[in-house]
């Protein structure tokens, strides 16, 4: 069955989907109640964290002497990926108490650390671990079993699938990942998110902004105002991966100051004069990292474990332990200045400040106060 859902790119209607972690939490919820109460509906429900409904169709469902299966099918809706069309399937036995949550066949496991969830276990994401757990224990106080389950995920063909993803260059290994934040798959087409931009900027620049904040994505934004910096009434626009092509609508526009605030796995790409930082068209974090690491100091040893690391985060840690953290990330940003002021020529006063979600606060270019003692003016 279709996933009725819609947003407006431009002139096109996009058709939403839904993610692996909403699939793996439907099925684990259908397996559940088979196993509890020995039965199954033909579909079922589930509130994603978006606040949007999922309804689905569950896919062979299984009961075998202590354990149940149910599968459902991933719906990418517009913006197909590699699993989109994919079963996620899970297996649901009784344990003694609590929710244990693991990942079979085709789901990744994690050989680095530096991502979120620690080496040696499944790459099944927070969110999706949440969703899933709390569905499973909806179906336990429905069927008024006061026990444990241990659930089970895995996709089918999921490791050949991962070969399609980013998951071997993170280090994880025999499958995909389980993923989502919303549980909602939002389509968007490129060229309708940079006319989405420009109109943002036209608009803020039309009511009589001077100055302007940018921030990748809503990650960005929560740190900005966890620094305190939109309480100045500067706008705030949401540029995604189109960096370059923002800086050059923002000039036109007359802005004249610009701020970014990006999380280092992206904005670091910057100081490689990457200025589109989506991965497809360039993912050169670790190679950056490593340079500037050697123009500082670091050994070969170190370039070698930076160019292993899976995250810009286990890069940081890495310096950390070399006693180079503060002077590379010194490096970068110089970098990452020199490649802003070059794309934007001068026609606007511009700044970056690093973050990360681990770390928090990394650093800032040269220009940063400067900017902020304009805002002030």
């Amino acid at each position: 069955m279709a996933f009725e859902h819609y947003i407006r790119s431009g002139q096109k209607r996009l058709r939403c989907g839904y993610t692996t972690g909403t699939c793996a939490a439907l099925a684990a919820a259908g397996a559940a109640r088979l196993l509890l109460i020995g039965s199954v509906p033909e579909k079922l429900s589930l509130d994603t964290p978006k606040g949007w409904t999922v309804e689905v169709e569950l896919l062979a469902p299984a009961l075998e002497d202590g354990w149940a299966s149910c599968a459902v099918r991933k719906d990418g809706g517009d913006d197909a990926d590699a699993t989109d069309g994919c079963w996620i399937v899970a297996a649901v036995s009784r344990t003694e108490m609590g929710i244990i949550i693991d990942g079979g066949e085709g789901v990744g496991r994690v050989t680095k650390p530096g991502l979120e969830q620690p080496v040696g276990a499944a790459a099944i994401n927070r969110v999706p671990r949440r969703m899933i757990e709390e569905a499973v224990r909806r179906e336990c106080q429905s069927a008024g079993y006061g026990g444990g389950l241990k659930v089970e995920i895995s996709v089918p063909g999921g490791e050949a699938l991962a070969s399609r993803t980013f998951n071997p260059v993170l280090g994880i290994v025999g499958g995909i990942s389980i993923l989502g934040t919303s549980g909602i798959v939002e389509p968007m087409s490129e060229r309708a998110v940079v006319d989405t931009i420009a109109i943002e900027l036209h608009q803020a620049a039309v009511s009589g902004g001077k100055d302007l904040l940018l921030a990748p994505g809503s990650y960005g934004q929560d740190f900005l105002r966890s620094m305190g910096l939109d309480i100045q009434g500067i706008p705030c626009v949401k540029y995604s991966n189109f960096l370059g092509e923002t800086l050059d609508m923002a000039a036109a526009e007359g802005f004249r100051s610009v701020l970014i605030v990006g999380h280092v796995g992206k904005l670091v790409k910057a100081a490689g004069g990457v200025m589109n930082t989506h991965s497809k068209w360039a993912d050169c974090r670790m190679e950056l990292f490593c340079a500037h690491a050697a123009i500082c100091g670091g050994g070969q040893e170190l370039c070698r474990k930076l160019m292993d690391a899976a995250t810009t985060d286990a890069c940081i840690s890495l310096l950390e332990q070399a006693g180079l953290r503060q002077a590379v990330l010194d490096s970068l940003l110089k970098a990452i200045q020199r490649h802003l002021d070059r794309r934007t020529a001068g026609a606007v006063s511009i700044g970056a400040i690093l973050y990360s979600n681990q770390y928090g606060f990394l650093g800032q270019t040269d220009f940063v106060d400067e900017i902020q003692r304009q805002w002030k003016i």
